[in-house]
C-alpha cells in the first residue's frame, strides 16, 4: 500500500473536495481519499499493482484541477 500527498492547484470549495475525493476514489486500488481544502493537499492511499499515479493524476487533472 502507497500513501502520497499530492499538492493541488484549483479547489476553492466544498464541491471541489466532494469532485476530487469521488472521482479518486472511484478508481479500482484506491483505498483512501482526503483533501484538506485550506492547504490544497490530498492524502491518498492506494495499491500500486492496481493503480498507477499517473492514473491518479489524470483523474485529478479530469476533474478541472492541476496536480504540482
Amino acid at each position: 500500500m502507497e500513501n502520497i500527498t499530492l499538492s493541488v492547484q484549483g479547489m476553492s470549495c466544498g464541491h471541489c473536495v466532494n469532485a476530487v475525493e469521488s472521482s479518486v476514489f472511484q478508481l479500482n486500488g484506491v483505498e483512501q481519499v482526503k483533501v484538506h481544502l485550506e492547504s490544497g493537499k490530498v492524502d491518498i492511499s492506494f495499491d500500486d499493482e492496481k493503480v498507477t499515479l499517473s492514473e491518479i493524476k489524470e483523474t485529478i487533472d479530469d476533474q478541472g484541477y492541476n496536480v504540482e
